[in-house]
């Protein structure tokens, strides 16, 4: 370790020259921890700035700001632009890597790049010798600049005229597939051509790393895009040439055991990835013909969700315990319901996964089956052949089931068999299209279901939504007054209490403000009160002022206790649930 008493005082100058003397005169580092730094620094093989980062010893915005002021570089926030992905391409992703830069923007022969260390010429000259430019540093600060070099990295990659590089092998993935009959204008060297192959596979595990429910692929008169659902929300990631809209959509079909030659009719089928020794995606295609040819929705099942826990999916705690009391009963009916998207099927097969055991007998009957569960006999439907939903319970029923799931409850048919079912000592788990509890009691009566049926079966309902996270990152409080709170629904105690909410900004390692989701819940059992309603004939209103009497929270409560906790925003609240 140095000791800079043992140093002369002509030594201590040399070795505390520019950003070191900087940072010392602004009062950021002591002597004996920038020479210390220093050394370390040196021995990690890395520059002074990001070692000071990576250790938390100086803030990065003020380094950075001492960096400009010390050697006359412009001062940049990142936050604030977007890099251009052309001058990005000018620097191959070795050198990028390599040095950590990132190059912004281009103007005639001159090439700006960020740098958060102005010192580091050798990056520099590297970038001036590969692309032939005058270079020219902005001082940018550190942390952001790790997370947007690896951006725009990613960015680049997806783009079409990057693929003919051998940087990246994407070409072995085990991805399961079949071939059919080839279409006229598609032939086998379209389908296998390297660069197509690996632009479908970088879409495919760029989607699953960034946690994409959905991918799209749309073609157009002259463009053709490919969007990603994250968080509920669609974002455009890629812009391929509207040339290559028949061979992407071929290589797509190939993958999913579709039939290429026929473009007029839509077609299903499913993509099995591996990604690793333990972990395996499917992802389940649906194509569509449109006027300038088919698009395409790959929808990304992940297995892996089903087994996060009940704790990981938001339930407040007595929502918790009513479900695993449920759960826990030898028979009865469990609906959970919902708008497509809003997470039903994990929340049913968490459940089945908590019932996953081996002295129980379990059985599902789905369109199609989108979370592989071992120790779970799992039905796809295909009404097409006569099997549908009712057919696979009258199946079950003969094979001495403890536990039945249904996919959805669409007709009469099927809600009497799974009411019967749960009559008879079964456990039926299933879902339901409606917008809160009470009023998918009053849908089973719609759909011809006797009341007594209804009143004597179901146990519990679960209606939800699912909330975009607040980034955690860039959240900031959010001032109200309290009569704006009180219009909201928060409580006099809340506002007494000094109620603190946030707002969504967006940063560099969140979407708009928001980073994840999670689930927002009306959990209510059928209690003897809401069976007498029932019975008498009473509607969803009448049901849902007997819950609320209850202490039973409707969505907008729940919603409100997230957006109390800090979790999601007031605007996201307002997006996700049923005024």
């Amino acid at each position: 370790m140095i000791d800079p008493s043992a140093m002369s005082s002509s030594a201590l100058r040399m070795a505390l020259q520019g950003l070191p003397a900087r940072l010392i005169q602004d009062g950021l580092l002591s002597e004996k921890a920038a020479l210390q730094a220093l050394e370390d620094a040196k021995a990690a093989n890395t520059n002074l700035v990001a070692y000071l980062v990576a250790k938390g010893l100086a803030d990065p915005r003020e380094i950075a700001i001492a960096a400009s002021l010390e050697f006359g570089v412009p001062l940049l926030d990142l936050d604030a632009i977007q890099p251009d992905l052309e001058a990005v391409r000018l620097v191959s992703d070795k050198l990028l890597q390599k040095h950590r830069v990132l190059p912004l923007t281009r103007r005639g022969k001159r090439l700006f790049v960020a740098v958060s260390d102005p010192t580091n010429m050798h990056a520099l000259d590297e970038i001036k010798f590969q692309t032939s430019m005058t270079v020219e540093a902005v001082v940018v600060e550190e942390d952001k600049l790790q997370n947007f070099v690896g951006k725009a990295i990613e960015q680049v990659d997806t783009q079409m005229s990057d693929l003919a590089s051998d940087d990246v092998d994407l070409e072995g993935l085990d991805i399961s597939g079949g071939d059919e009959d080839l279409g006229e204008n598609v032939g086998r060297d379209d389908i296998d051509e390297a660069p197509i192959v690996r632009f479908v596979n970088k879409m495919l595990l760029d989607a699953i790393k960034k946690g994409a429910s959905d991918i799209h692929f749309e073609p157009y008169e002259k463009n053709y895009r490919i969007r990603l659902r994250i968080d509920g929300y669609l974002k455009e990631v890629a812009a391929p040439p509207v040339q290559l809209a028949h061979k992407l959509a071929a290589r797509i079909k190939v993958m999913s055991r579709l039939d290429i030659a026929e473009r007029r009719i839509p077609q299903d089928g499913r993509i099995k990835m591996r990604i690793s020794k333990t972990r395996a995606i499917d992802f389940r295609v649906s194509t569509c013909p449109t006027l300038f040819g088919e698009k395409i929705v790959a929808r990304i099942l992940d297995p892996s969700s089903a087994m996060l826990g009940i704790d990981a999916l938001g339930y407040e705690p007595f929502q918790k315990e009513l479900y695993m009391q449920a759960l826990a009963r030898p028979h009865g009916m469990i609906l959970v319901t919902g708008p497509t998207g809003s997470g039903k099927t994990v929340s049913l097969y968490t459940g089945l996964n908590i019932l996953n055991k081996e002295d129980t007998n379990i059985s599902t009957a789905e369109d199609p089956a989108e979370i592989n569960l071992p120790g779970v006999n799992q039905v796809n439907v295909n009404p097409k052949v006569g099997l549908t939903f009712a057919s696979a319970l009258r199946a079950f029923l003969r094979q001495d089931p403890d536990v039945i799931m249904v996919g959805e409850i669409r007709d009469l048919e099927t809600a009497e068999i799974a009411i019967k079912a749960s009559q008879t000592g079964h456990l039926v788990l299933s879902t339901l299209h409606t917008n809160d509890a009470p009023k998918t009691l009053s849908r089973l009566v719609d759909m011809g279901v006797q009341p007594y049926a209804i009143a004597t079966s179901v146990a519990l309902i679960i209606a939800q939504r699912l909330a975009r996270k607040l980034c955690s990152n860039c959240k900031q409080p959010l001032e109200l007054p309290a009569e704006a709170l009180r219009k909201e629904g928060f409580s006099e105690d809340d506002i007494n209490a000094g109620l603190k909410l946030y707002k969504a900004v967006g940063c560099s390692q969140c979407s708009d403000g928001y980073k994840g989701r999670v689930g927002i819940y009306q959990v209510m059992p059928v209690t003897e009160a809401i069976s007498r309603i029932i019975l008498k004939g009473g509607d969803a209103m009448e049901i849902a002022d007997q819950a609320n009497k209850e202490g039973i929270w409707d969505l907008r409560r729940a919603a409100l206790e997230k957006v109390r906790n800090g979790l999601t925003s007031l605007d996201e609240l307002h997006q996700c649930t049923v005024e």
